[in-house]
């Protein structure tokens, strides 16, 4: 009774260790499908459309956002980078767990297009400990540390907006947790459910 797949937005503020806790969680789960976003930004040498990004020009992704054919979209640095809903959609009717990593920004975007995804924020443990790890990364003046530590603040007030918070204060502890929470998504009772078993034992 293959079931349709959840959508598993993983979000928080800058510097908390999104992506390193989505690669472990990825590694505990290799069933997991990763979205892959659309971009127009020039493909690199190594790269590979449908495996690294969707590439498109300017022109075609803005005709995507006309469509409404994404889940969220921004521009950054001069070039568009969105999700494309029909990908997660393929990939969830084929019963497939989908993980978006993404910012609170884009996360809101998603929400108002898919409020059935399942929507967990990725906290500090402190701020001292969020302020450590952007420094750790060297790539960042003062200016962009406390403009990052600033929508910080306002990307935690947002906690309200999310189905569950797990502190990342340990990688593979915060991403066990992020399991559990896809394994109990995955046990909830739908309509699906309730209609496979109300068929099966009344025939």
């Amino acid at each position: 009774m293959r079931r349709q797949g959840h959508l598993i937005i993983i979000s928080g503020p800058s510097g908390v260790g999104k992506g390193t806790v989505c690669e472990a969680l990825k590694k505990m789960r290799p069933d997991l499908k990763v979205s892959i976003s659309a971009t127009t930004r020039k493909k690199r040498p190594m790269e590979k459309d449908g495996e690294n990004y969707f590439f498109y020009t300017k022109e075609e992704f803005n005709a995507l956002i006309d469509e409404g054919a994404l889940l969220e979209f921004a521009q950054v640095h001069g070039n568009y980078y969105g999700t494309p809903k029909a990908y997660v959609m393929e990939q969830l009717g084929q019963g497939e767990d989908v993980i978006l990593e993404i910012d609170v920004q884009g996360a809101m975007q998603v929400k108002q297009n898919m409020p059935g995804g399942v929507f967990i924020f990725l906290l500090p443990p402190h701020r001292d400990d969020l302020e450590a790890r952007i420094r750790k990364r060297g790539s960042e003046d003062e200016d962009s540390i406390h403009l990052r530590l600033f929508n910080a603040k306002k990307e935690i007030s947002m906690l309200h907006d999310y189905d569950f918070a797990v502190v990342n204060d340990e990688v593979s502890r915060c991403a066990e947790m992020v399991s559990h929470i896809i394994d109990a998504e995955n046990q909830r009772i739908d309509a699906k459910l309730i209609e496979n078993y109300w068929e099966e034992f009344h025939d």
